[in-house]
C-alpha cells in the first residue's frame, strides 16, 4: 500500500437492492492501495461543507433514487467545477436525484428503463425479472481511451440500462436494446453504457453496468470501474481523448481496427 496523498469521498445509500455498502466497500482496498485516504458518508449533506469538499480529489457516489437539497446540489456542482473528480456506476450515479434537473445536466445520462425478460404477466416480481443477456460494445473512442483500452466487447446477464443522454458525453461503450414481441418500441435502440464527461475543471466517469456486487465483480466491469476511478480523480495524468480526437487522428486506432480485421 502506498502512502495516502489524495482524498476519496464515498457517498452511498438509497435503494438497498443495488448493494451500495457491499459494492463501495469492495473498492476501498483498491483506492487505499492507490494512495487515497477514504472517507465514507451515508448522505449528500457533506456536499454543503465547502471547506472539506475543496480537499476531495475523487467522489465515488452510489446513492440510488434518493433526493438532494438545493444547497447540497450547489456544493456538489461547485466541487466538480473546481476540479474534483466524480465516478459511479449504475443507478448509484445515473439514477440518484430525480428531483434535481441540475444533477442530470451535470452527469449527462439518466436511467429511463430496463427491459423485462418476459411479458409482465409472466414475471415473478423479483430483481431477476430484469436480468437479460446483452453485449457491451466498445466505441472507436473506447478502443483508445485509457479507461477501456484493450477491453473487447463483452457479454453480461443483468439489467440493461436504457439511458437518456446528450452529445457532451464522450461515450466509450454502448449497448443496444433489441425489440421483442411484447415491447412498445419498434426498432433497436442504442444507449451509452460507459461514458465520461468534462464539467468545469472536473472529470466525470459513469458505468451503467454495476447493478450489484456480482456485476461489479465481473472482470471487465471491475477493470473499467477501477480505471475510471483513477482517470476521474483530480491530478490524474491520464489522457482525456474525445471522439473528435479519434476522428482527427490525434488518437489513431491500431492497424487492425482501421482495416476492420
Amino acid at each position: 500500500m502506498t502512502d495516502a496523498t489524495r482524498r476519496a469521498l464515498i457517498v452511498r445509500g438509497g435503494w438497498d437492492g443495488h448493494e451500495p455498502v457491499q459494492t463501495t466497500d469492495s473498492f476501498i482496498p483498491f483506492l487505499e492501495a492507490n494512495g487515497f485516504e477514504v472517507r465514507v458518508e451515508e448522505s449528500p449533506a457533506v456536499y454543503t461543507d465547502a471547506e472539506y469538499m475543496d480537499t476531495v480529489d475523487l467522489l465515488v457516489q452510489i446513492n440510488t433514487m434518493n433526493t438532494i437539497e438545493k444547497d447540497q446540489m450547489a456544493g456538489l456542482d461547485r466541487a466538480v467545477r473546481g476540479g474534483m473528480g466524480m465516478a459511479g456506476w449504475h443507478g448509484g450515479i445515473a439514477d440518484s436525484y430525480r428531483n434535481e434537473a441540475d444533477y442530470l445536466h451535470m452527469i449527462g445520462g439518466q436511467f429511463a428503463h430496463h427491459a423485462n425478460r418476459a411479458p409482465k404477466d409472466q414475471l415473478a416480481g423479483e430483481q431477476s425479472d430484469n436480468y437479460i443477456p446483452y453485449t457491451v460494445h466498445m466505441t472507436e473512442l473506447g478502443r483508445v481511451h485509457p479507461i477501456t483500452e484493450g477491453i473487447e466487447d463483452f457479454d453480461l446477464v443483468t439489467e440493461q440500462y436504457w439511458v437518456l443522454s446528450d452529445e457532451l458525453n464522450d461515450v466509450l461503450a454502448t449497448t443496444t436494446q433489441s425489440v421483442r414481441p411484447w415491447d412498445a418500441w419498434h426498432r433497436p435502440v442504442t444507449a451509452p453504457a460507459i461514458w465520461t464527461r468534462l464539467w468545469g475543471d472536473g472529470r466525470i466517469f459513469v458505468s451503467a453496468p454495476g447493478h450489484k456486487l456480482e456485476v461489479v465483480d465481473d472482470p471487465n466491469v471491475r477493470t473499467i470501474i477501477e480505471r475510471g476511478l483513477l482517470w476521474a480523480a483530480r491530478g490524474s495524468e491520464q489522457a482525456t481523448p474525445s471522439a473528435a480526437d479519434v476522428r482527427s487522428g490525434a488518437f489513431p486506432l491500431g492497424d487492425d481496427e482501421e482495416s476492420g480485421e
